[in-house]
C-alpha cells in the first residue's frame, strides 16, 4: 500500500528530489557542468551588505536571488552586482543569462540592464506577478570586468 505524507518543510525530500531531477536532466542534457556562483557586498569591516547567487550550466547562465540592505539601494550596488554576475556568467562560458523577480521586486531594474521579459505568472498572492526575463550576453571583455 502506498501513503502520502503530508507535512511542513522536509530538507531530506528537498535534498533528495533535487538530485533524482538533476540525474534526470543529466541523461537528457548533453551539459553535466552545473556550477554554483555567489558574489557578496561588504563594507569595510566584513559585514554583508548585498549579494548575488545563482549557477551556470550548458552556457547559461541564471540569477537566483539578488539583494541589497535597504540603506545601500538606490547607489549603483545592485547595477554592480549584476555585472559582476554577468562577467562570471560569461567567464565560465556562457552567453545568456536568465532570472524570474516579482511584480514588487524588481522587474524594472532588469528591464534597464537589457533582459527581456519572456514570461509571466500571474495570480501571485495580493495580486502580484512573478516576471521571466532573459538576456542574450556579448563576448567577455576582460577590460570592462568589475573588480570585486
Amino acid at each position: 500500500m502506498t501513503m502520502l505524507l503530508i507535512g511542513q518543510g522536509d530538507p531530506e525530500l528537498e535534498s533528495r528530489l533535487s538530485d533524482e531531477l538533476d540525474a534526470i536532466n543529466q541523461s537528457a542534457i548533453a551539459s553535466d557542468d552545473e556550477t554554483p556562483f555567489s558574489i557578496r557586498l561588504t563594507d569595510d569591516g566584513g559585514v554583508l551588505l548585498g549579494g548575488i547567487t545563482g549557477w551556470t550550466w550548458g552556457g547559461c547562465g541564471g540569477i537566483t536571488s539578488l539583494w541589497l540592505e535597504s540603506e545601500q539601494r538606490g547607489q549603483g550596488l545592485g547595477s554592480r552586482l549584476l555585472i559582476a554576475a554577468e562577467d562570471e556568467i560569461r567567464r565560465r562560458g556562457c552567453d545568456r543569462a536568465v532570472v524570474a523577480t516579482m511584480s514588487f521586486q524588481a522587474p524594472g531594474f532588469y528591464r534597464r540592464h537589457g533582459y527581456q521579459e519572456v514570461g509571466r505568472t500571474p495570480d501571485m498572492p495580493d495580486g502580484t506577478a512573478k516576471h521571466h526575463f532573459y538576456k542574450r550576453l556579448s563576448a567577455v571583455d576582460p577590460a570592462d570586468s568589475v573588480n570585486s
